[in-house]
């Protein structure tokens, strides 16, 4: 036991015990483990059309589908549907319906022009060429909205990503297809 404390004292040793610990504290702040085990579940209804704006045509109170997608699994096990609804103002809506995914850090709502590709081949495109965040992932589950700025051509993006910002990889992604 008295060999034990001898070592303990040494300014190596008690600097590598340092720098451990550090590196323990840093690598939990980066990788977040625990949202692992953590759900956000959302349930944002579609947006609402207020006022004189519900006469307009196209859907359930003026509401359009411009797209629709089927979300497909990257690196992490993800499914639901994408759909880019106009409401009856012009305002464009990117909604993610029964998402489930994984939680993890940093993750975004990507609009990208990448194709859509699975397996391996598809985790890392999403951010090479043109992209726009829509925000962060307001939870892993559920249904959600994100408003689409009003200077983003949908011609130009073809592709939505469940995107993690943290290491550069896609969660899950849909090809966007025209509503008939």
């Amino acid at each position: 036991m008295g060999r034990v404390r001898r070592v303990l004292r040494r300014p190596a040793v008690i600097g590598v015990l340092i720098a451990g610990a550090l590196a323990v504290a840093a690598g939990l702040v980066w990788f977040q483990p625990w949202k692992l085990w953590v759900d956000e579940t959302v349930r944002e209804s579609v947006p609402a059309v207020t006022g004189t704006a519900r006469t307009g045509g196209g859907g359930q109170d003026g509401v359009r589908t411009l797209a629709t997608g089927e979300l497909i699994s990257h690196e992490h096990r993800t499914s639901g549907s994408v759909r880019i609804l106009q409401l009856p103002d012009g305002s464009r809506t990117l909604r993610l319906e029964n998402l489930d995914t994984s939680n993890g850090p940093e993750l975004k709502v990507l609009l990208s022009d990448a194709p859509v590709k699975p397996g391996r081949d598809g985790w890392h495109v999403f951010d090479d060429g043109a992209h726009r965040s829509l925000g962060s992932l307001k939870g892993n589950k559920g249904d959600q909205n994100y408003a689409v700025p009003a200077d983003v051509d949908l011609s130009r993006y073809t592709s939505v990503s469940i995107w993690c910002d943290r290491f550069d990889v896609s969660f899950g992604a849909t090809a966007l297809k025209a509503a008939a």
